[in-house]
């Protein structure tokens, strides 16, 4: 599982005219699944993030109260190396890609962090206010 992490002062996710997630101070998580991913390695990263000490005074995610929208990303395994066309062949199917990140989600949630999500498989825009910038890929 991968994870690009950016601090934000405002984040949200809208589907259309509908906003379907959105938070204040936190972080705005995308995340992508790989053929190797299981449970085990959506939890490891939940609390990689949770924990992440990215904020004033070497805090993290818990220790400010903040909360995470969460957006799955396919594209994070993109391979570009060759050519121009991005390959996705790294990138889990859909039907093992939505129960992880749900399963990352709950995860969050079970450490404390409050949630929002985007919508699996729909077409989203994401617009946020990066804060610092503070953007570093995870890796689960």
């Amino acid at each position: 599982m991968r994870a690009l992490v950016q601090r934000v002062r405002s984040a949200r996710v809208t589907v259309g005219a509908d906003t379907v997630g959105e938070i204040g101070d936190g972080l705005c998580v995308l995340v992508g699944v790989t053929h190797s991913d299981d449970v085990g390695v959506a939890a490891k990263l939940a609390s990689k993030v949770a924990n992440l000490r990215v904020f004033a005074g070497e805090l993290s995610l818990l220790d400010v109260g903040g909360s995470a929208l969460v957006v799955s990303q396919f594209t994070l395994y993109g391979d570009t190396s060759r050519g121009r066309r991005p390959s996705w062949i790294a990138a889990a199917r859909p039907e093992q890609a939505e129960p992880l990140v749900d399963t990352f989600v709950r995860a969050l949630e079970a450490l404390g962090v409050p949630v929002a999500t985007g919508v699996f498989g729909a077409d989203m825009q994401v617009a946020l206010v990066n804060d610092g910038p503070v953007t570093l890929l995870l890796e689960g």
